[in-house]
């Protein structure tokens, strides 16, 4: 199942010129800054910054707001680097899985093998080993992500992927069985009742019937097209 169409992100800011601090570095840096929204059917919903910093090839995701929890909690502030690759066109990502330790202390665990990695990102993302991707090879690094430097989205839904998806309480079959079940109660409880009037657009001239709605919880009116 494609997973990945559940997962809404849009971007709501761009700011040509800003700054932000790196950790790594110990300094501020400036480029261009973007913030998204992100709406995951599993984990809920986020607020992430976006650090462009093409002096030294990097891009740098950092979660600015989280879901309610624990455990999601833990994730504010945190970030992940995406590096140049020596691919063409390409930013690498060393994978690495969010757990959750003893009273509910998160720790990142650095995949090893292929097995390790969670289905969703081995079907959506090309992976490769950490020689591959940037020509040298570094103690504790294995395995890499590759994300095509425009898209965007797809760095940011590796965030989510790879540090959030492991917290879920449900898992994704779960989660979109539970959706499932609530949008066939709403149906069910939902009327919609024909009033037999017609509005007319004074613009265009278009007409539309006017129908009353109720569900459980509120009583509204909709234009349809007529029948």
């Amino acid at each position: 199942m494609q997973f990945l169409k559940y997962i809404k992100v849009r971007r709501i800011e761009t700011r040509p010129e800003d700054a932000w601090y790196d950790m790594s570095l110990r300094q501020l840096r400036t480029g261009e800054v973007s913030f998204y929204t992100v709406k995951d059917f599993l984990t809920g919903e986020w607020l992430f910054k976006m650090c462009k910093d093409k002096e030294h090839g990097k891009i740098i995701v950092k979660a600015v707001k989280c879901p309610a929890g624990i455990l999601f909690s833990q994730l504010e502030g945190k970030t992940m680097v995406f590096q140049d690759s020596i691919i063409e066109g390409m930013l690498y990502d060393v994978i690495s899985l969010t757990e959750s330790a003893e009273n509910d202390r998160l720790r990142r665990n650095v995949v090893s093998s292929i097995e390790e990695v969670p289905a969703i990102i081995r079907e959506n993302y090309d992976i490769k080993s950490y020689e591959k991707a940037t020509g040298k090879t570094a103690p504790g690094k294995h395995l890499v992500t590759l994300c095509k430097r425009e898209n965007e989205k797809e760095i940011i839904t590796l965030f989510v992927l790879e540090r959030a998806w492991s917290l879920s309480k449900s898992t994704p079959e779960e989660k979109l069985e539970e959706e499932e079940e609530r949008l066939l109660k709403t149906k069910a409880t939902k009327k919609e009742v024909d009033t037999g009037q017609v509005w007319s657009c004074p613009i265009c001239g278009k007409k539309h019937r006017l129908v009353h709605v109720e569900t459980e919880k509120t009583v509204k009116h909709a234009l349809r097209k007529p029948r």
